[in-house]
């Protein structure tokens, strides 16, 4: 399944900055970046309930917010991209 993650991390003190590093970094580990702070990432089932508790623990619910949208397997038809950063297939062939 496709699932869009966006966050908000409150910067309102040190604290903030490190939390900021740390959920995206998971994010990285797990889709590709097509915003500052929104990732589109193609997860199973047992690697999206890891994902989110993951990205759970990171955040302070008091000052942070986490949104998740959930595109489906038809997900190649609700997605329109115009400009630049295009992104890669991620049902294509890995090439190191």
């Amino acid at each position: 399944m496709m699932v869009l993650i966006s966050y908000d991390i409150g910067m309102d003190d040190k604290s903030g900055a490190k939390r900021l590093r740390k959920v995206a970094k998971i994010c990285e580990n797990y889709g590709q970046r097509v915003q500052y702070s929104v990732f589109e990432c193609a997860l199973d089932p047992a690697q999206w309930a890891m994902v989110r508790n993951k990205l759970i623990k990171e955040i302070d619910e008091e000052k942070d917010s986490l949104r998740f949208y959930f595109l489906g397997a038809n997900w190649k038809k609700r997605i329109e991209h115009i400009g630049v950063k295009e992104s890669y297939d991620v049902e294509g062939p890995i090439i190191v």
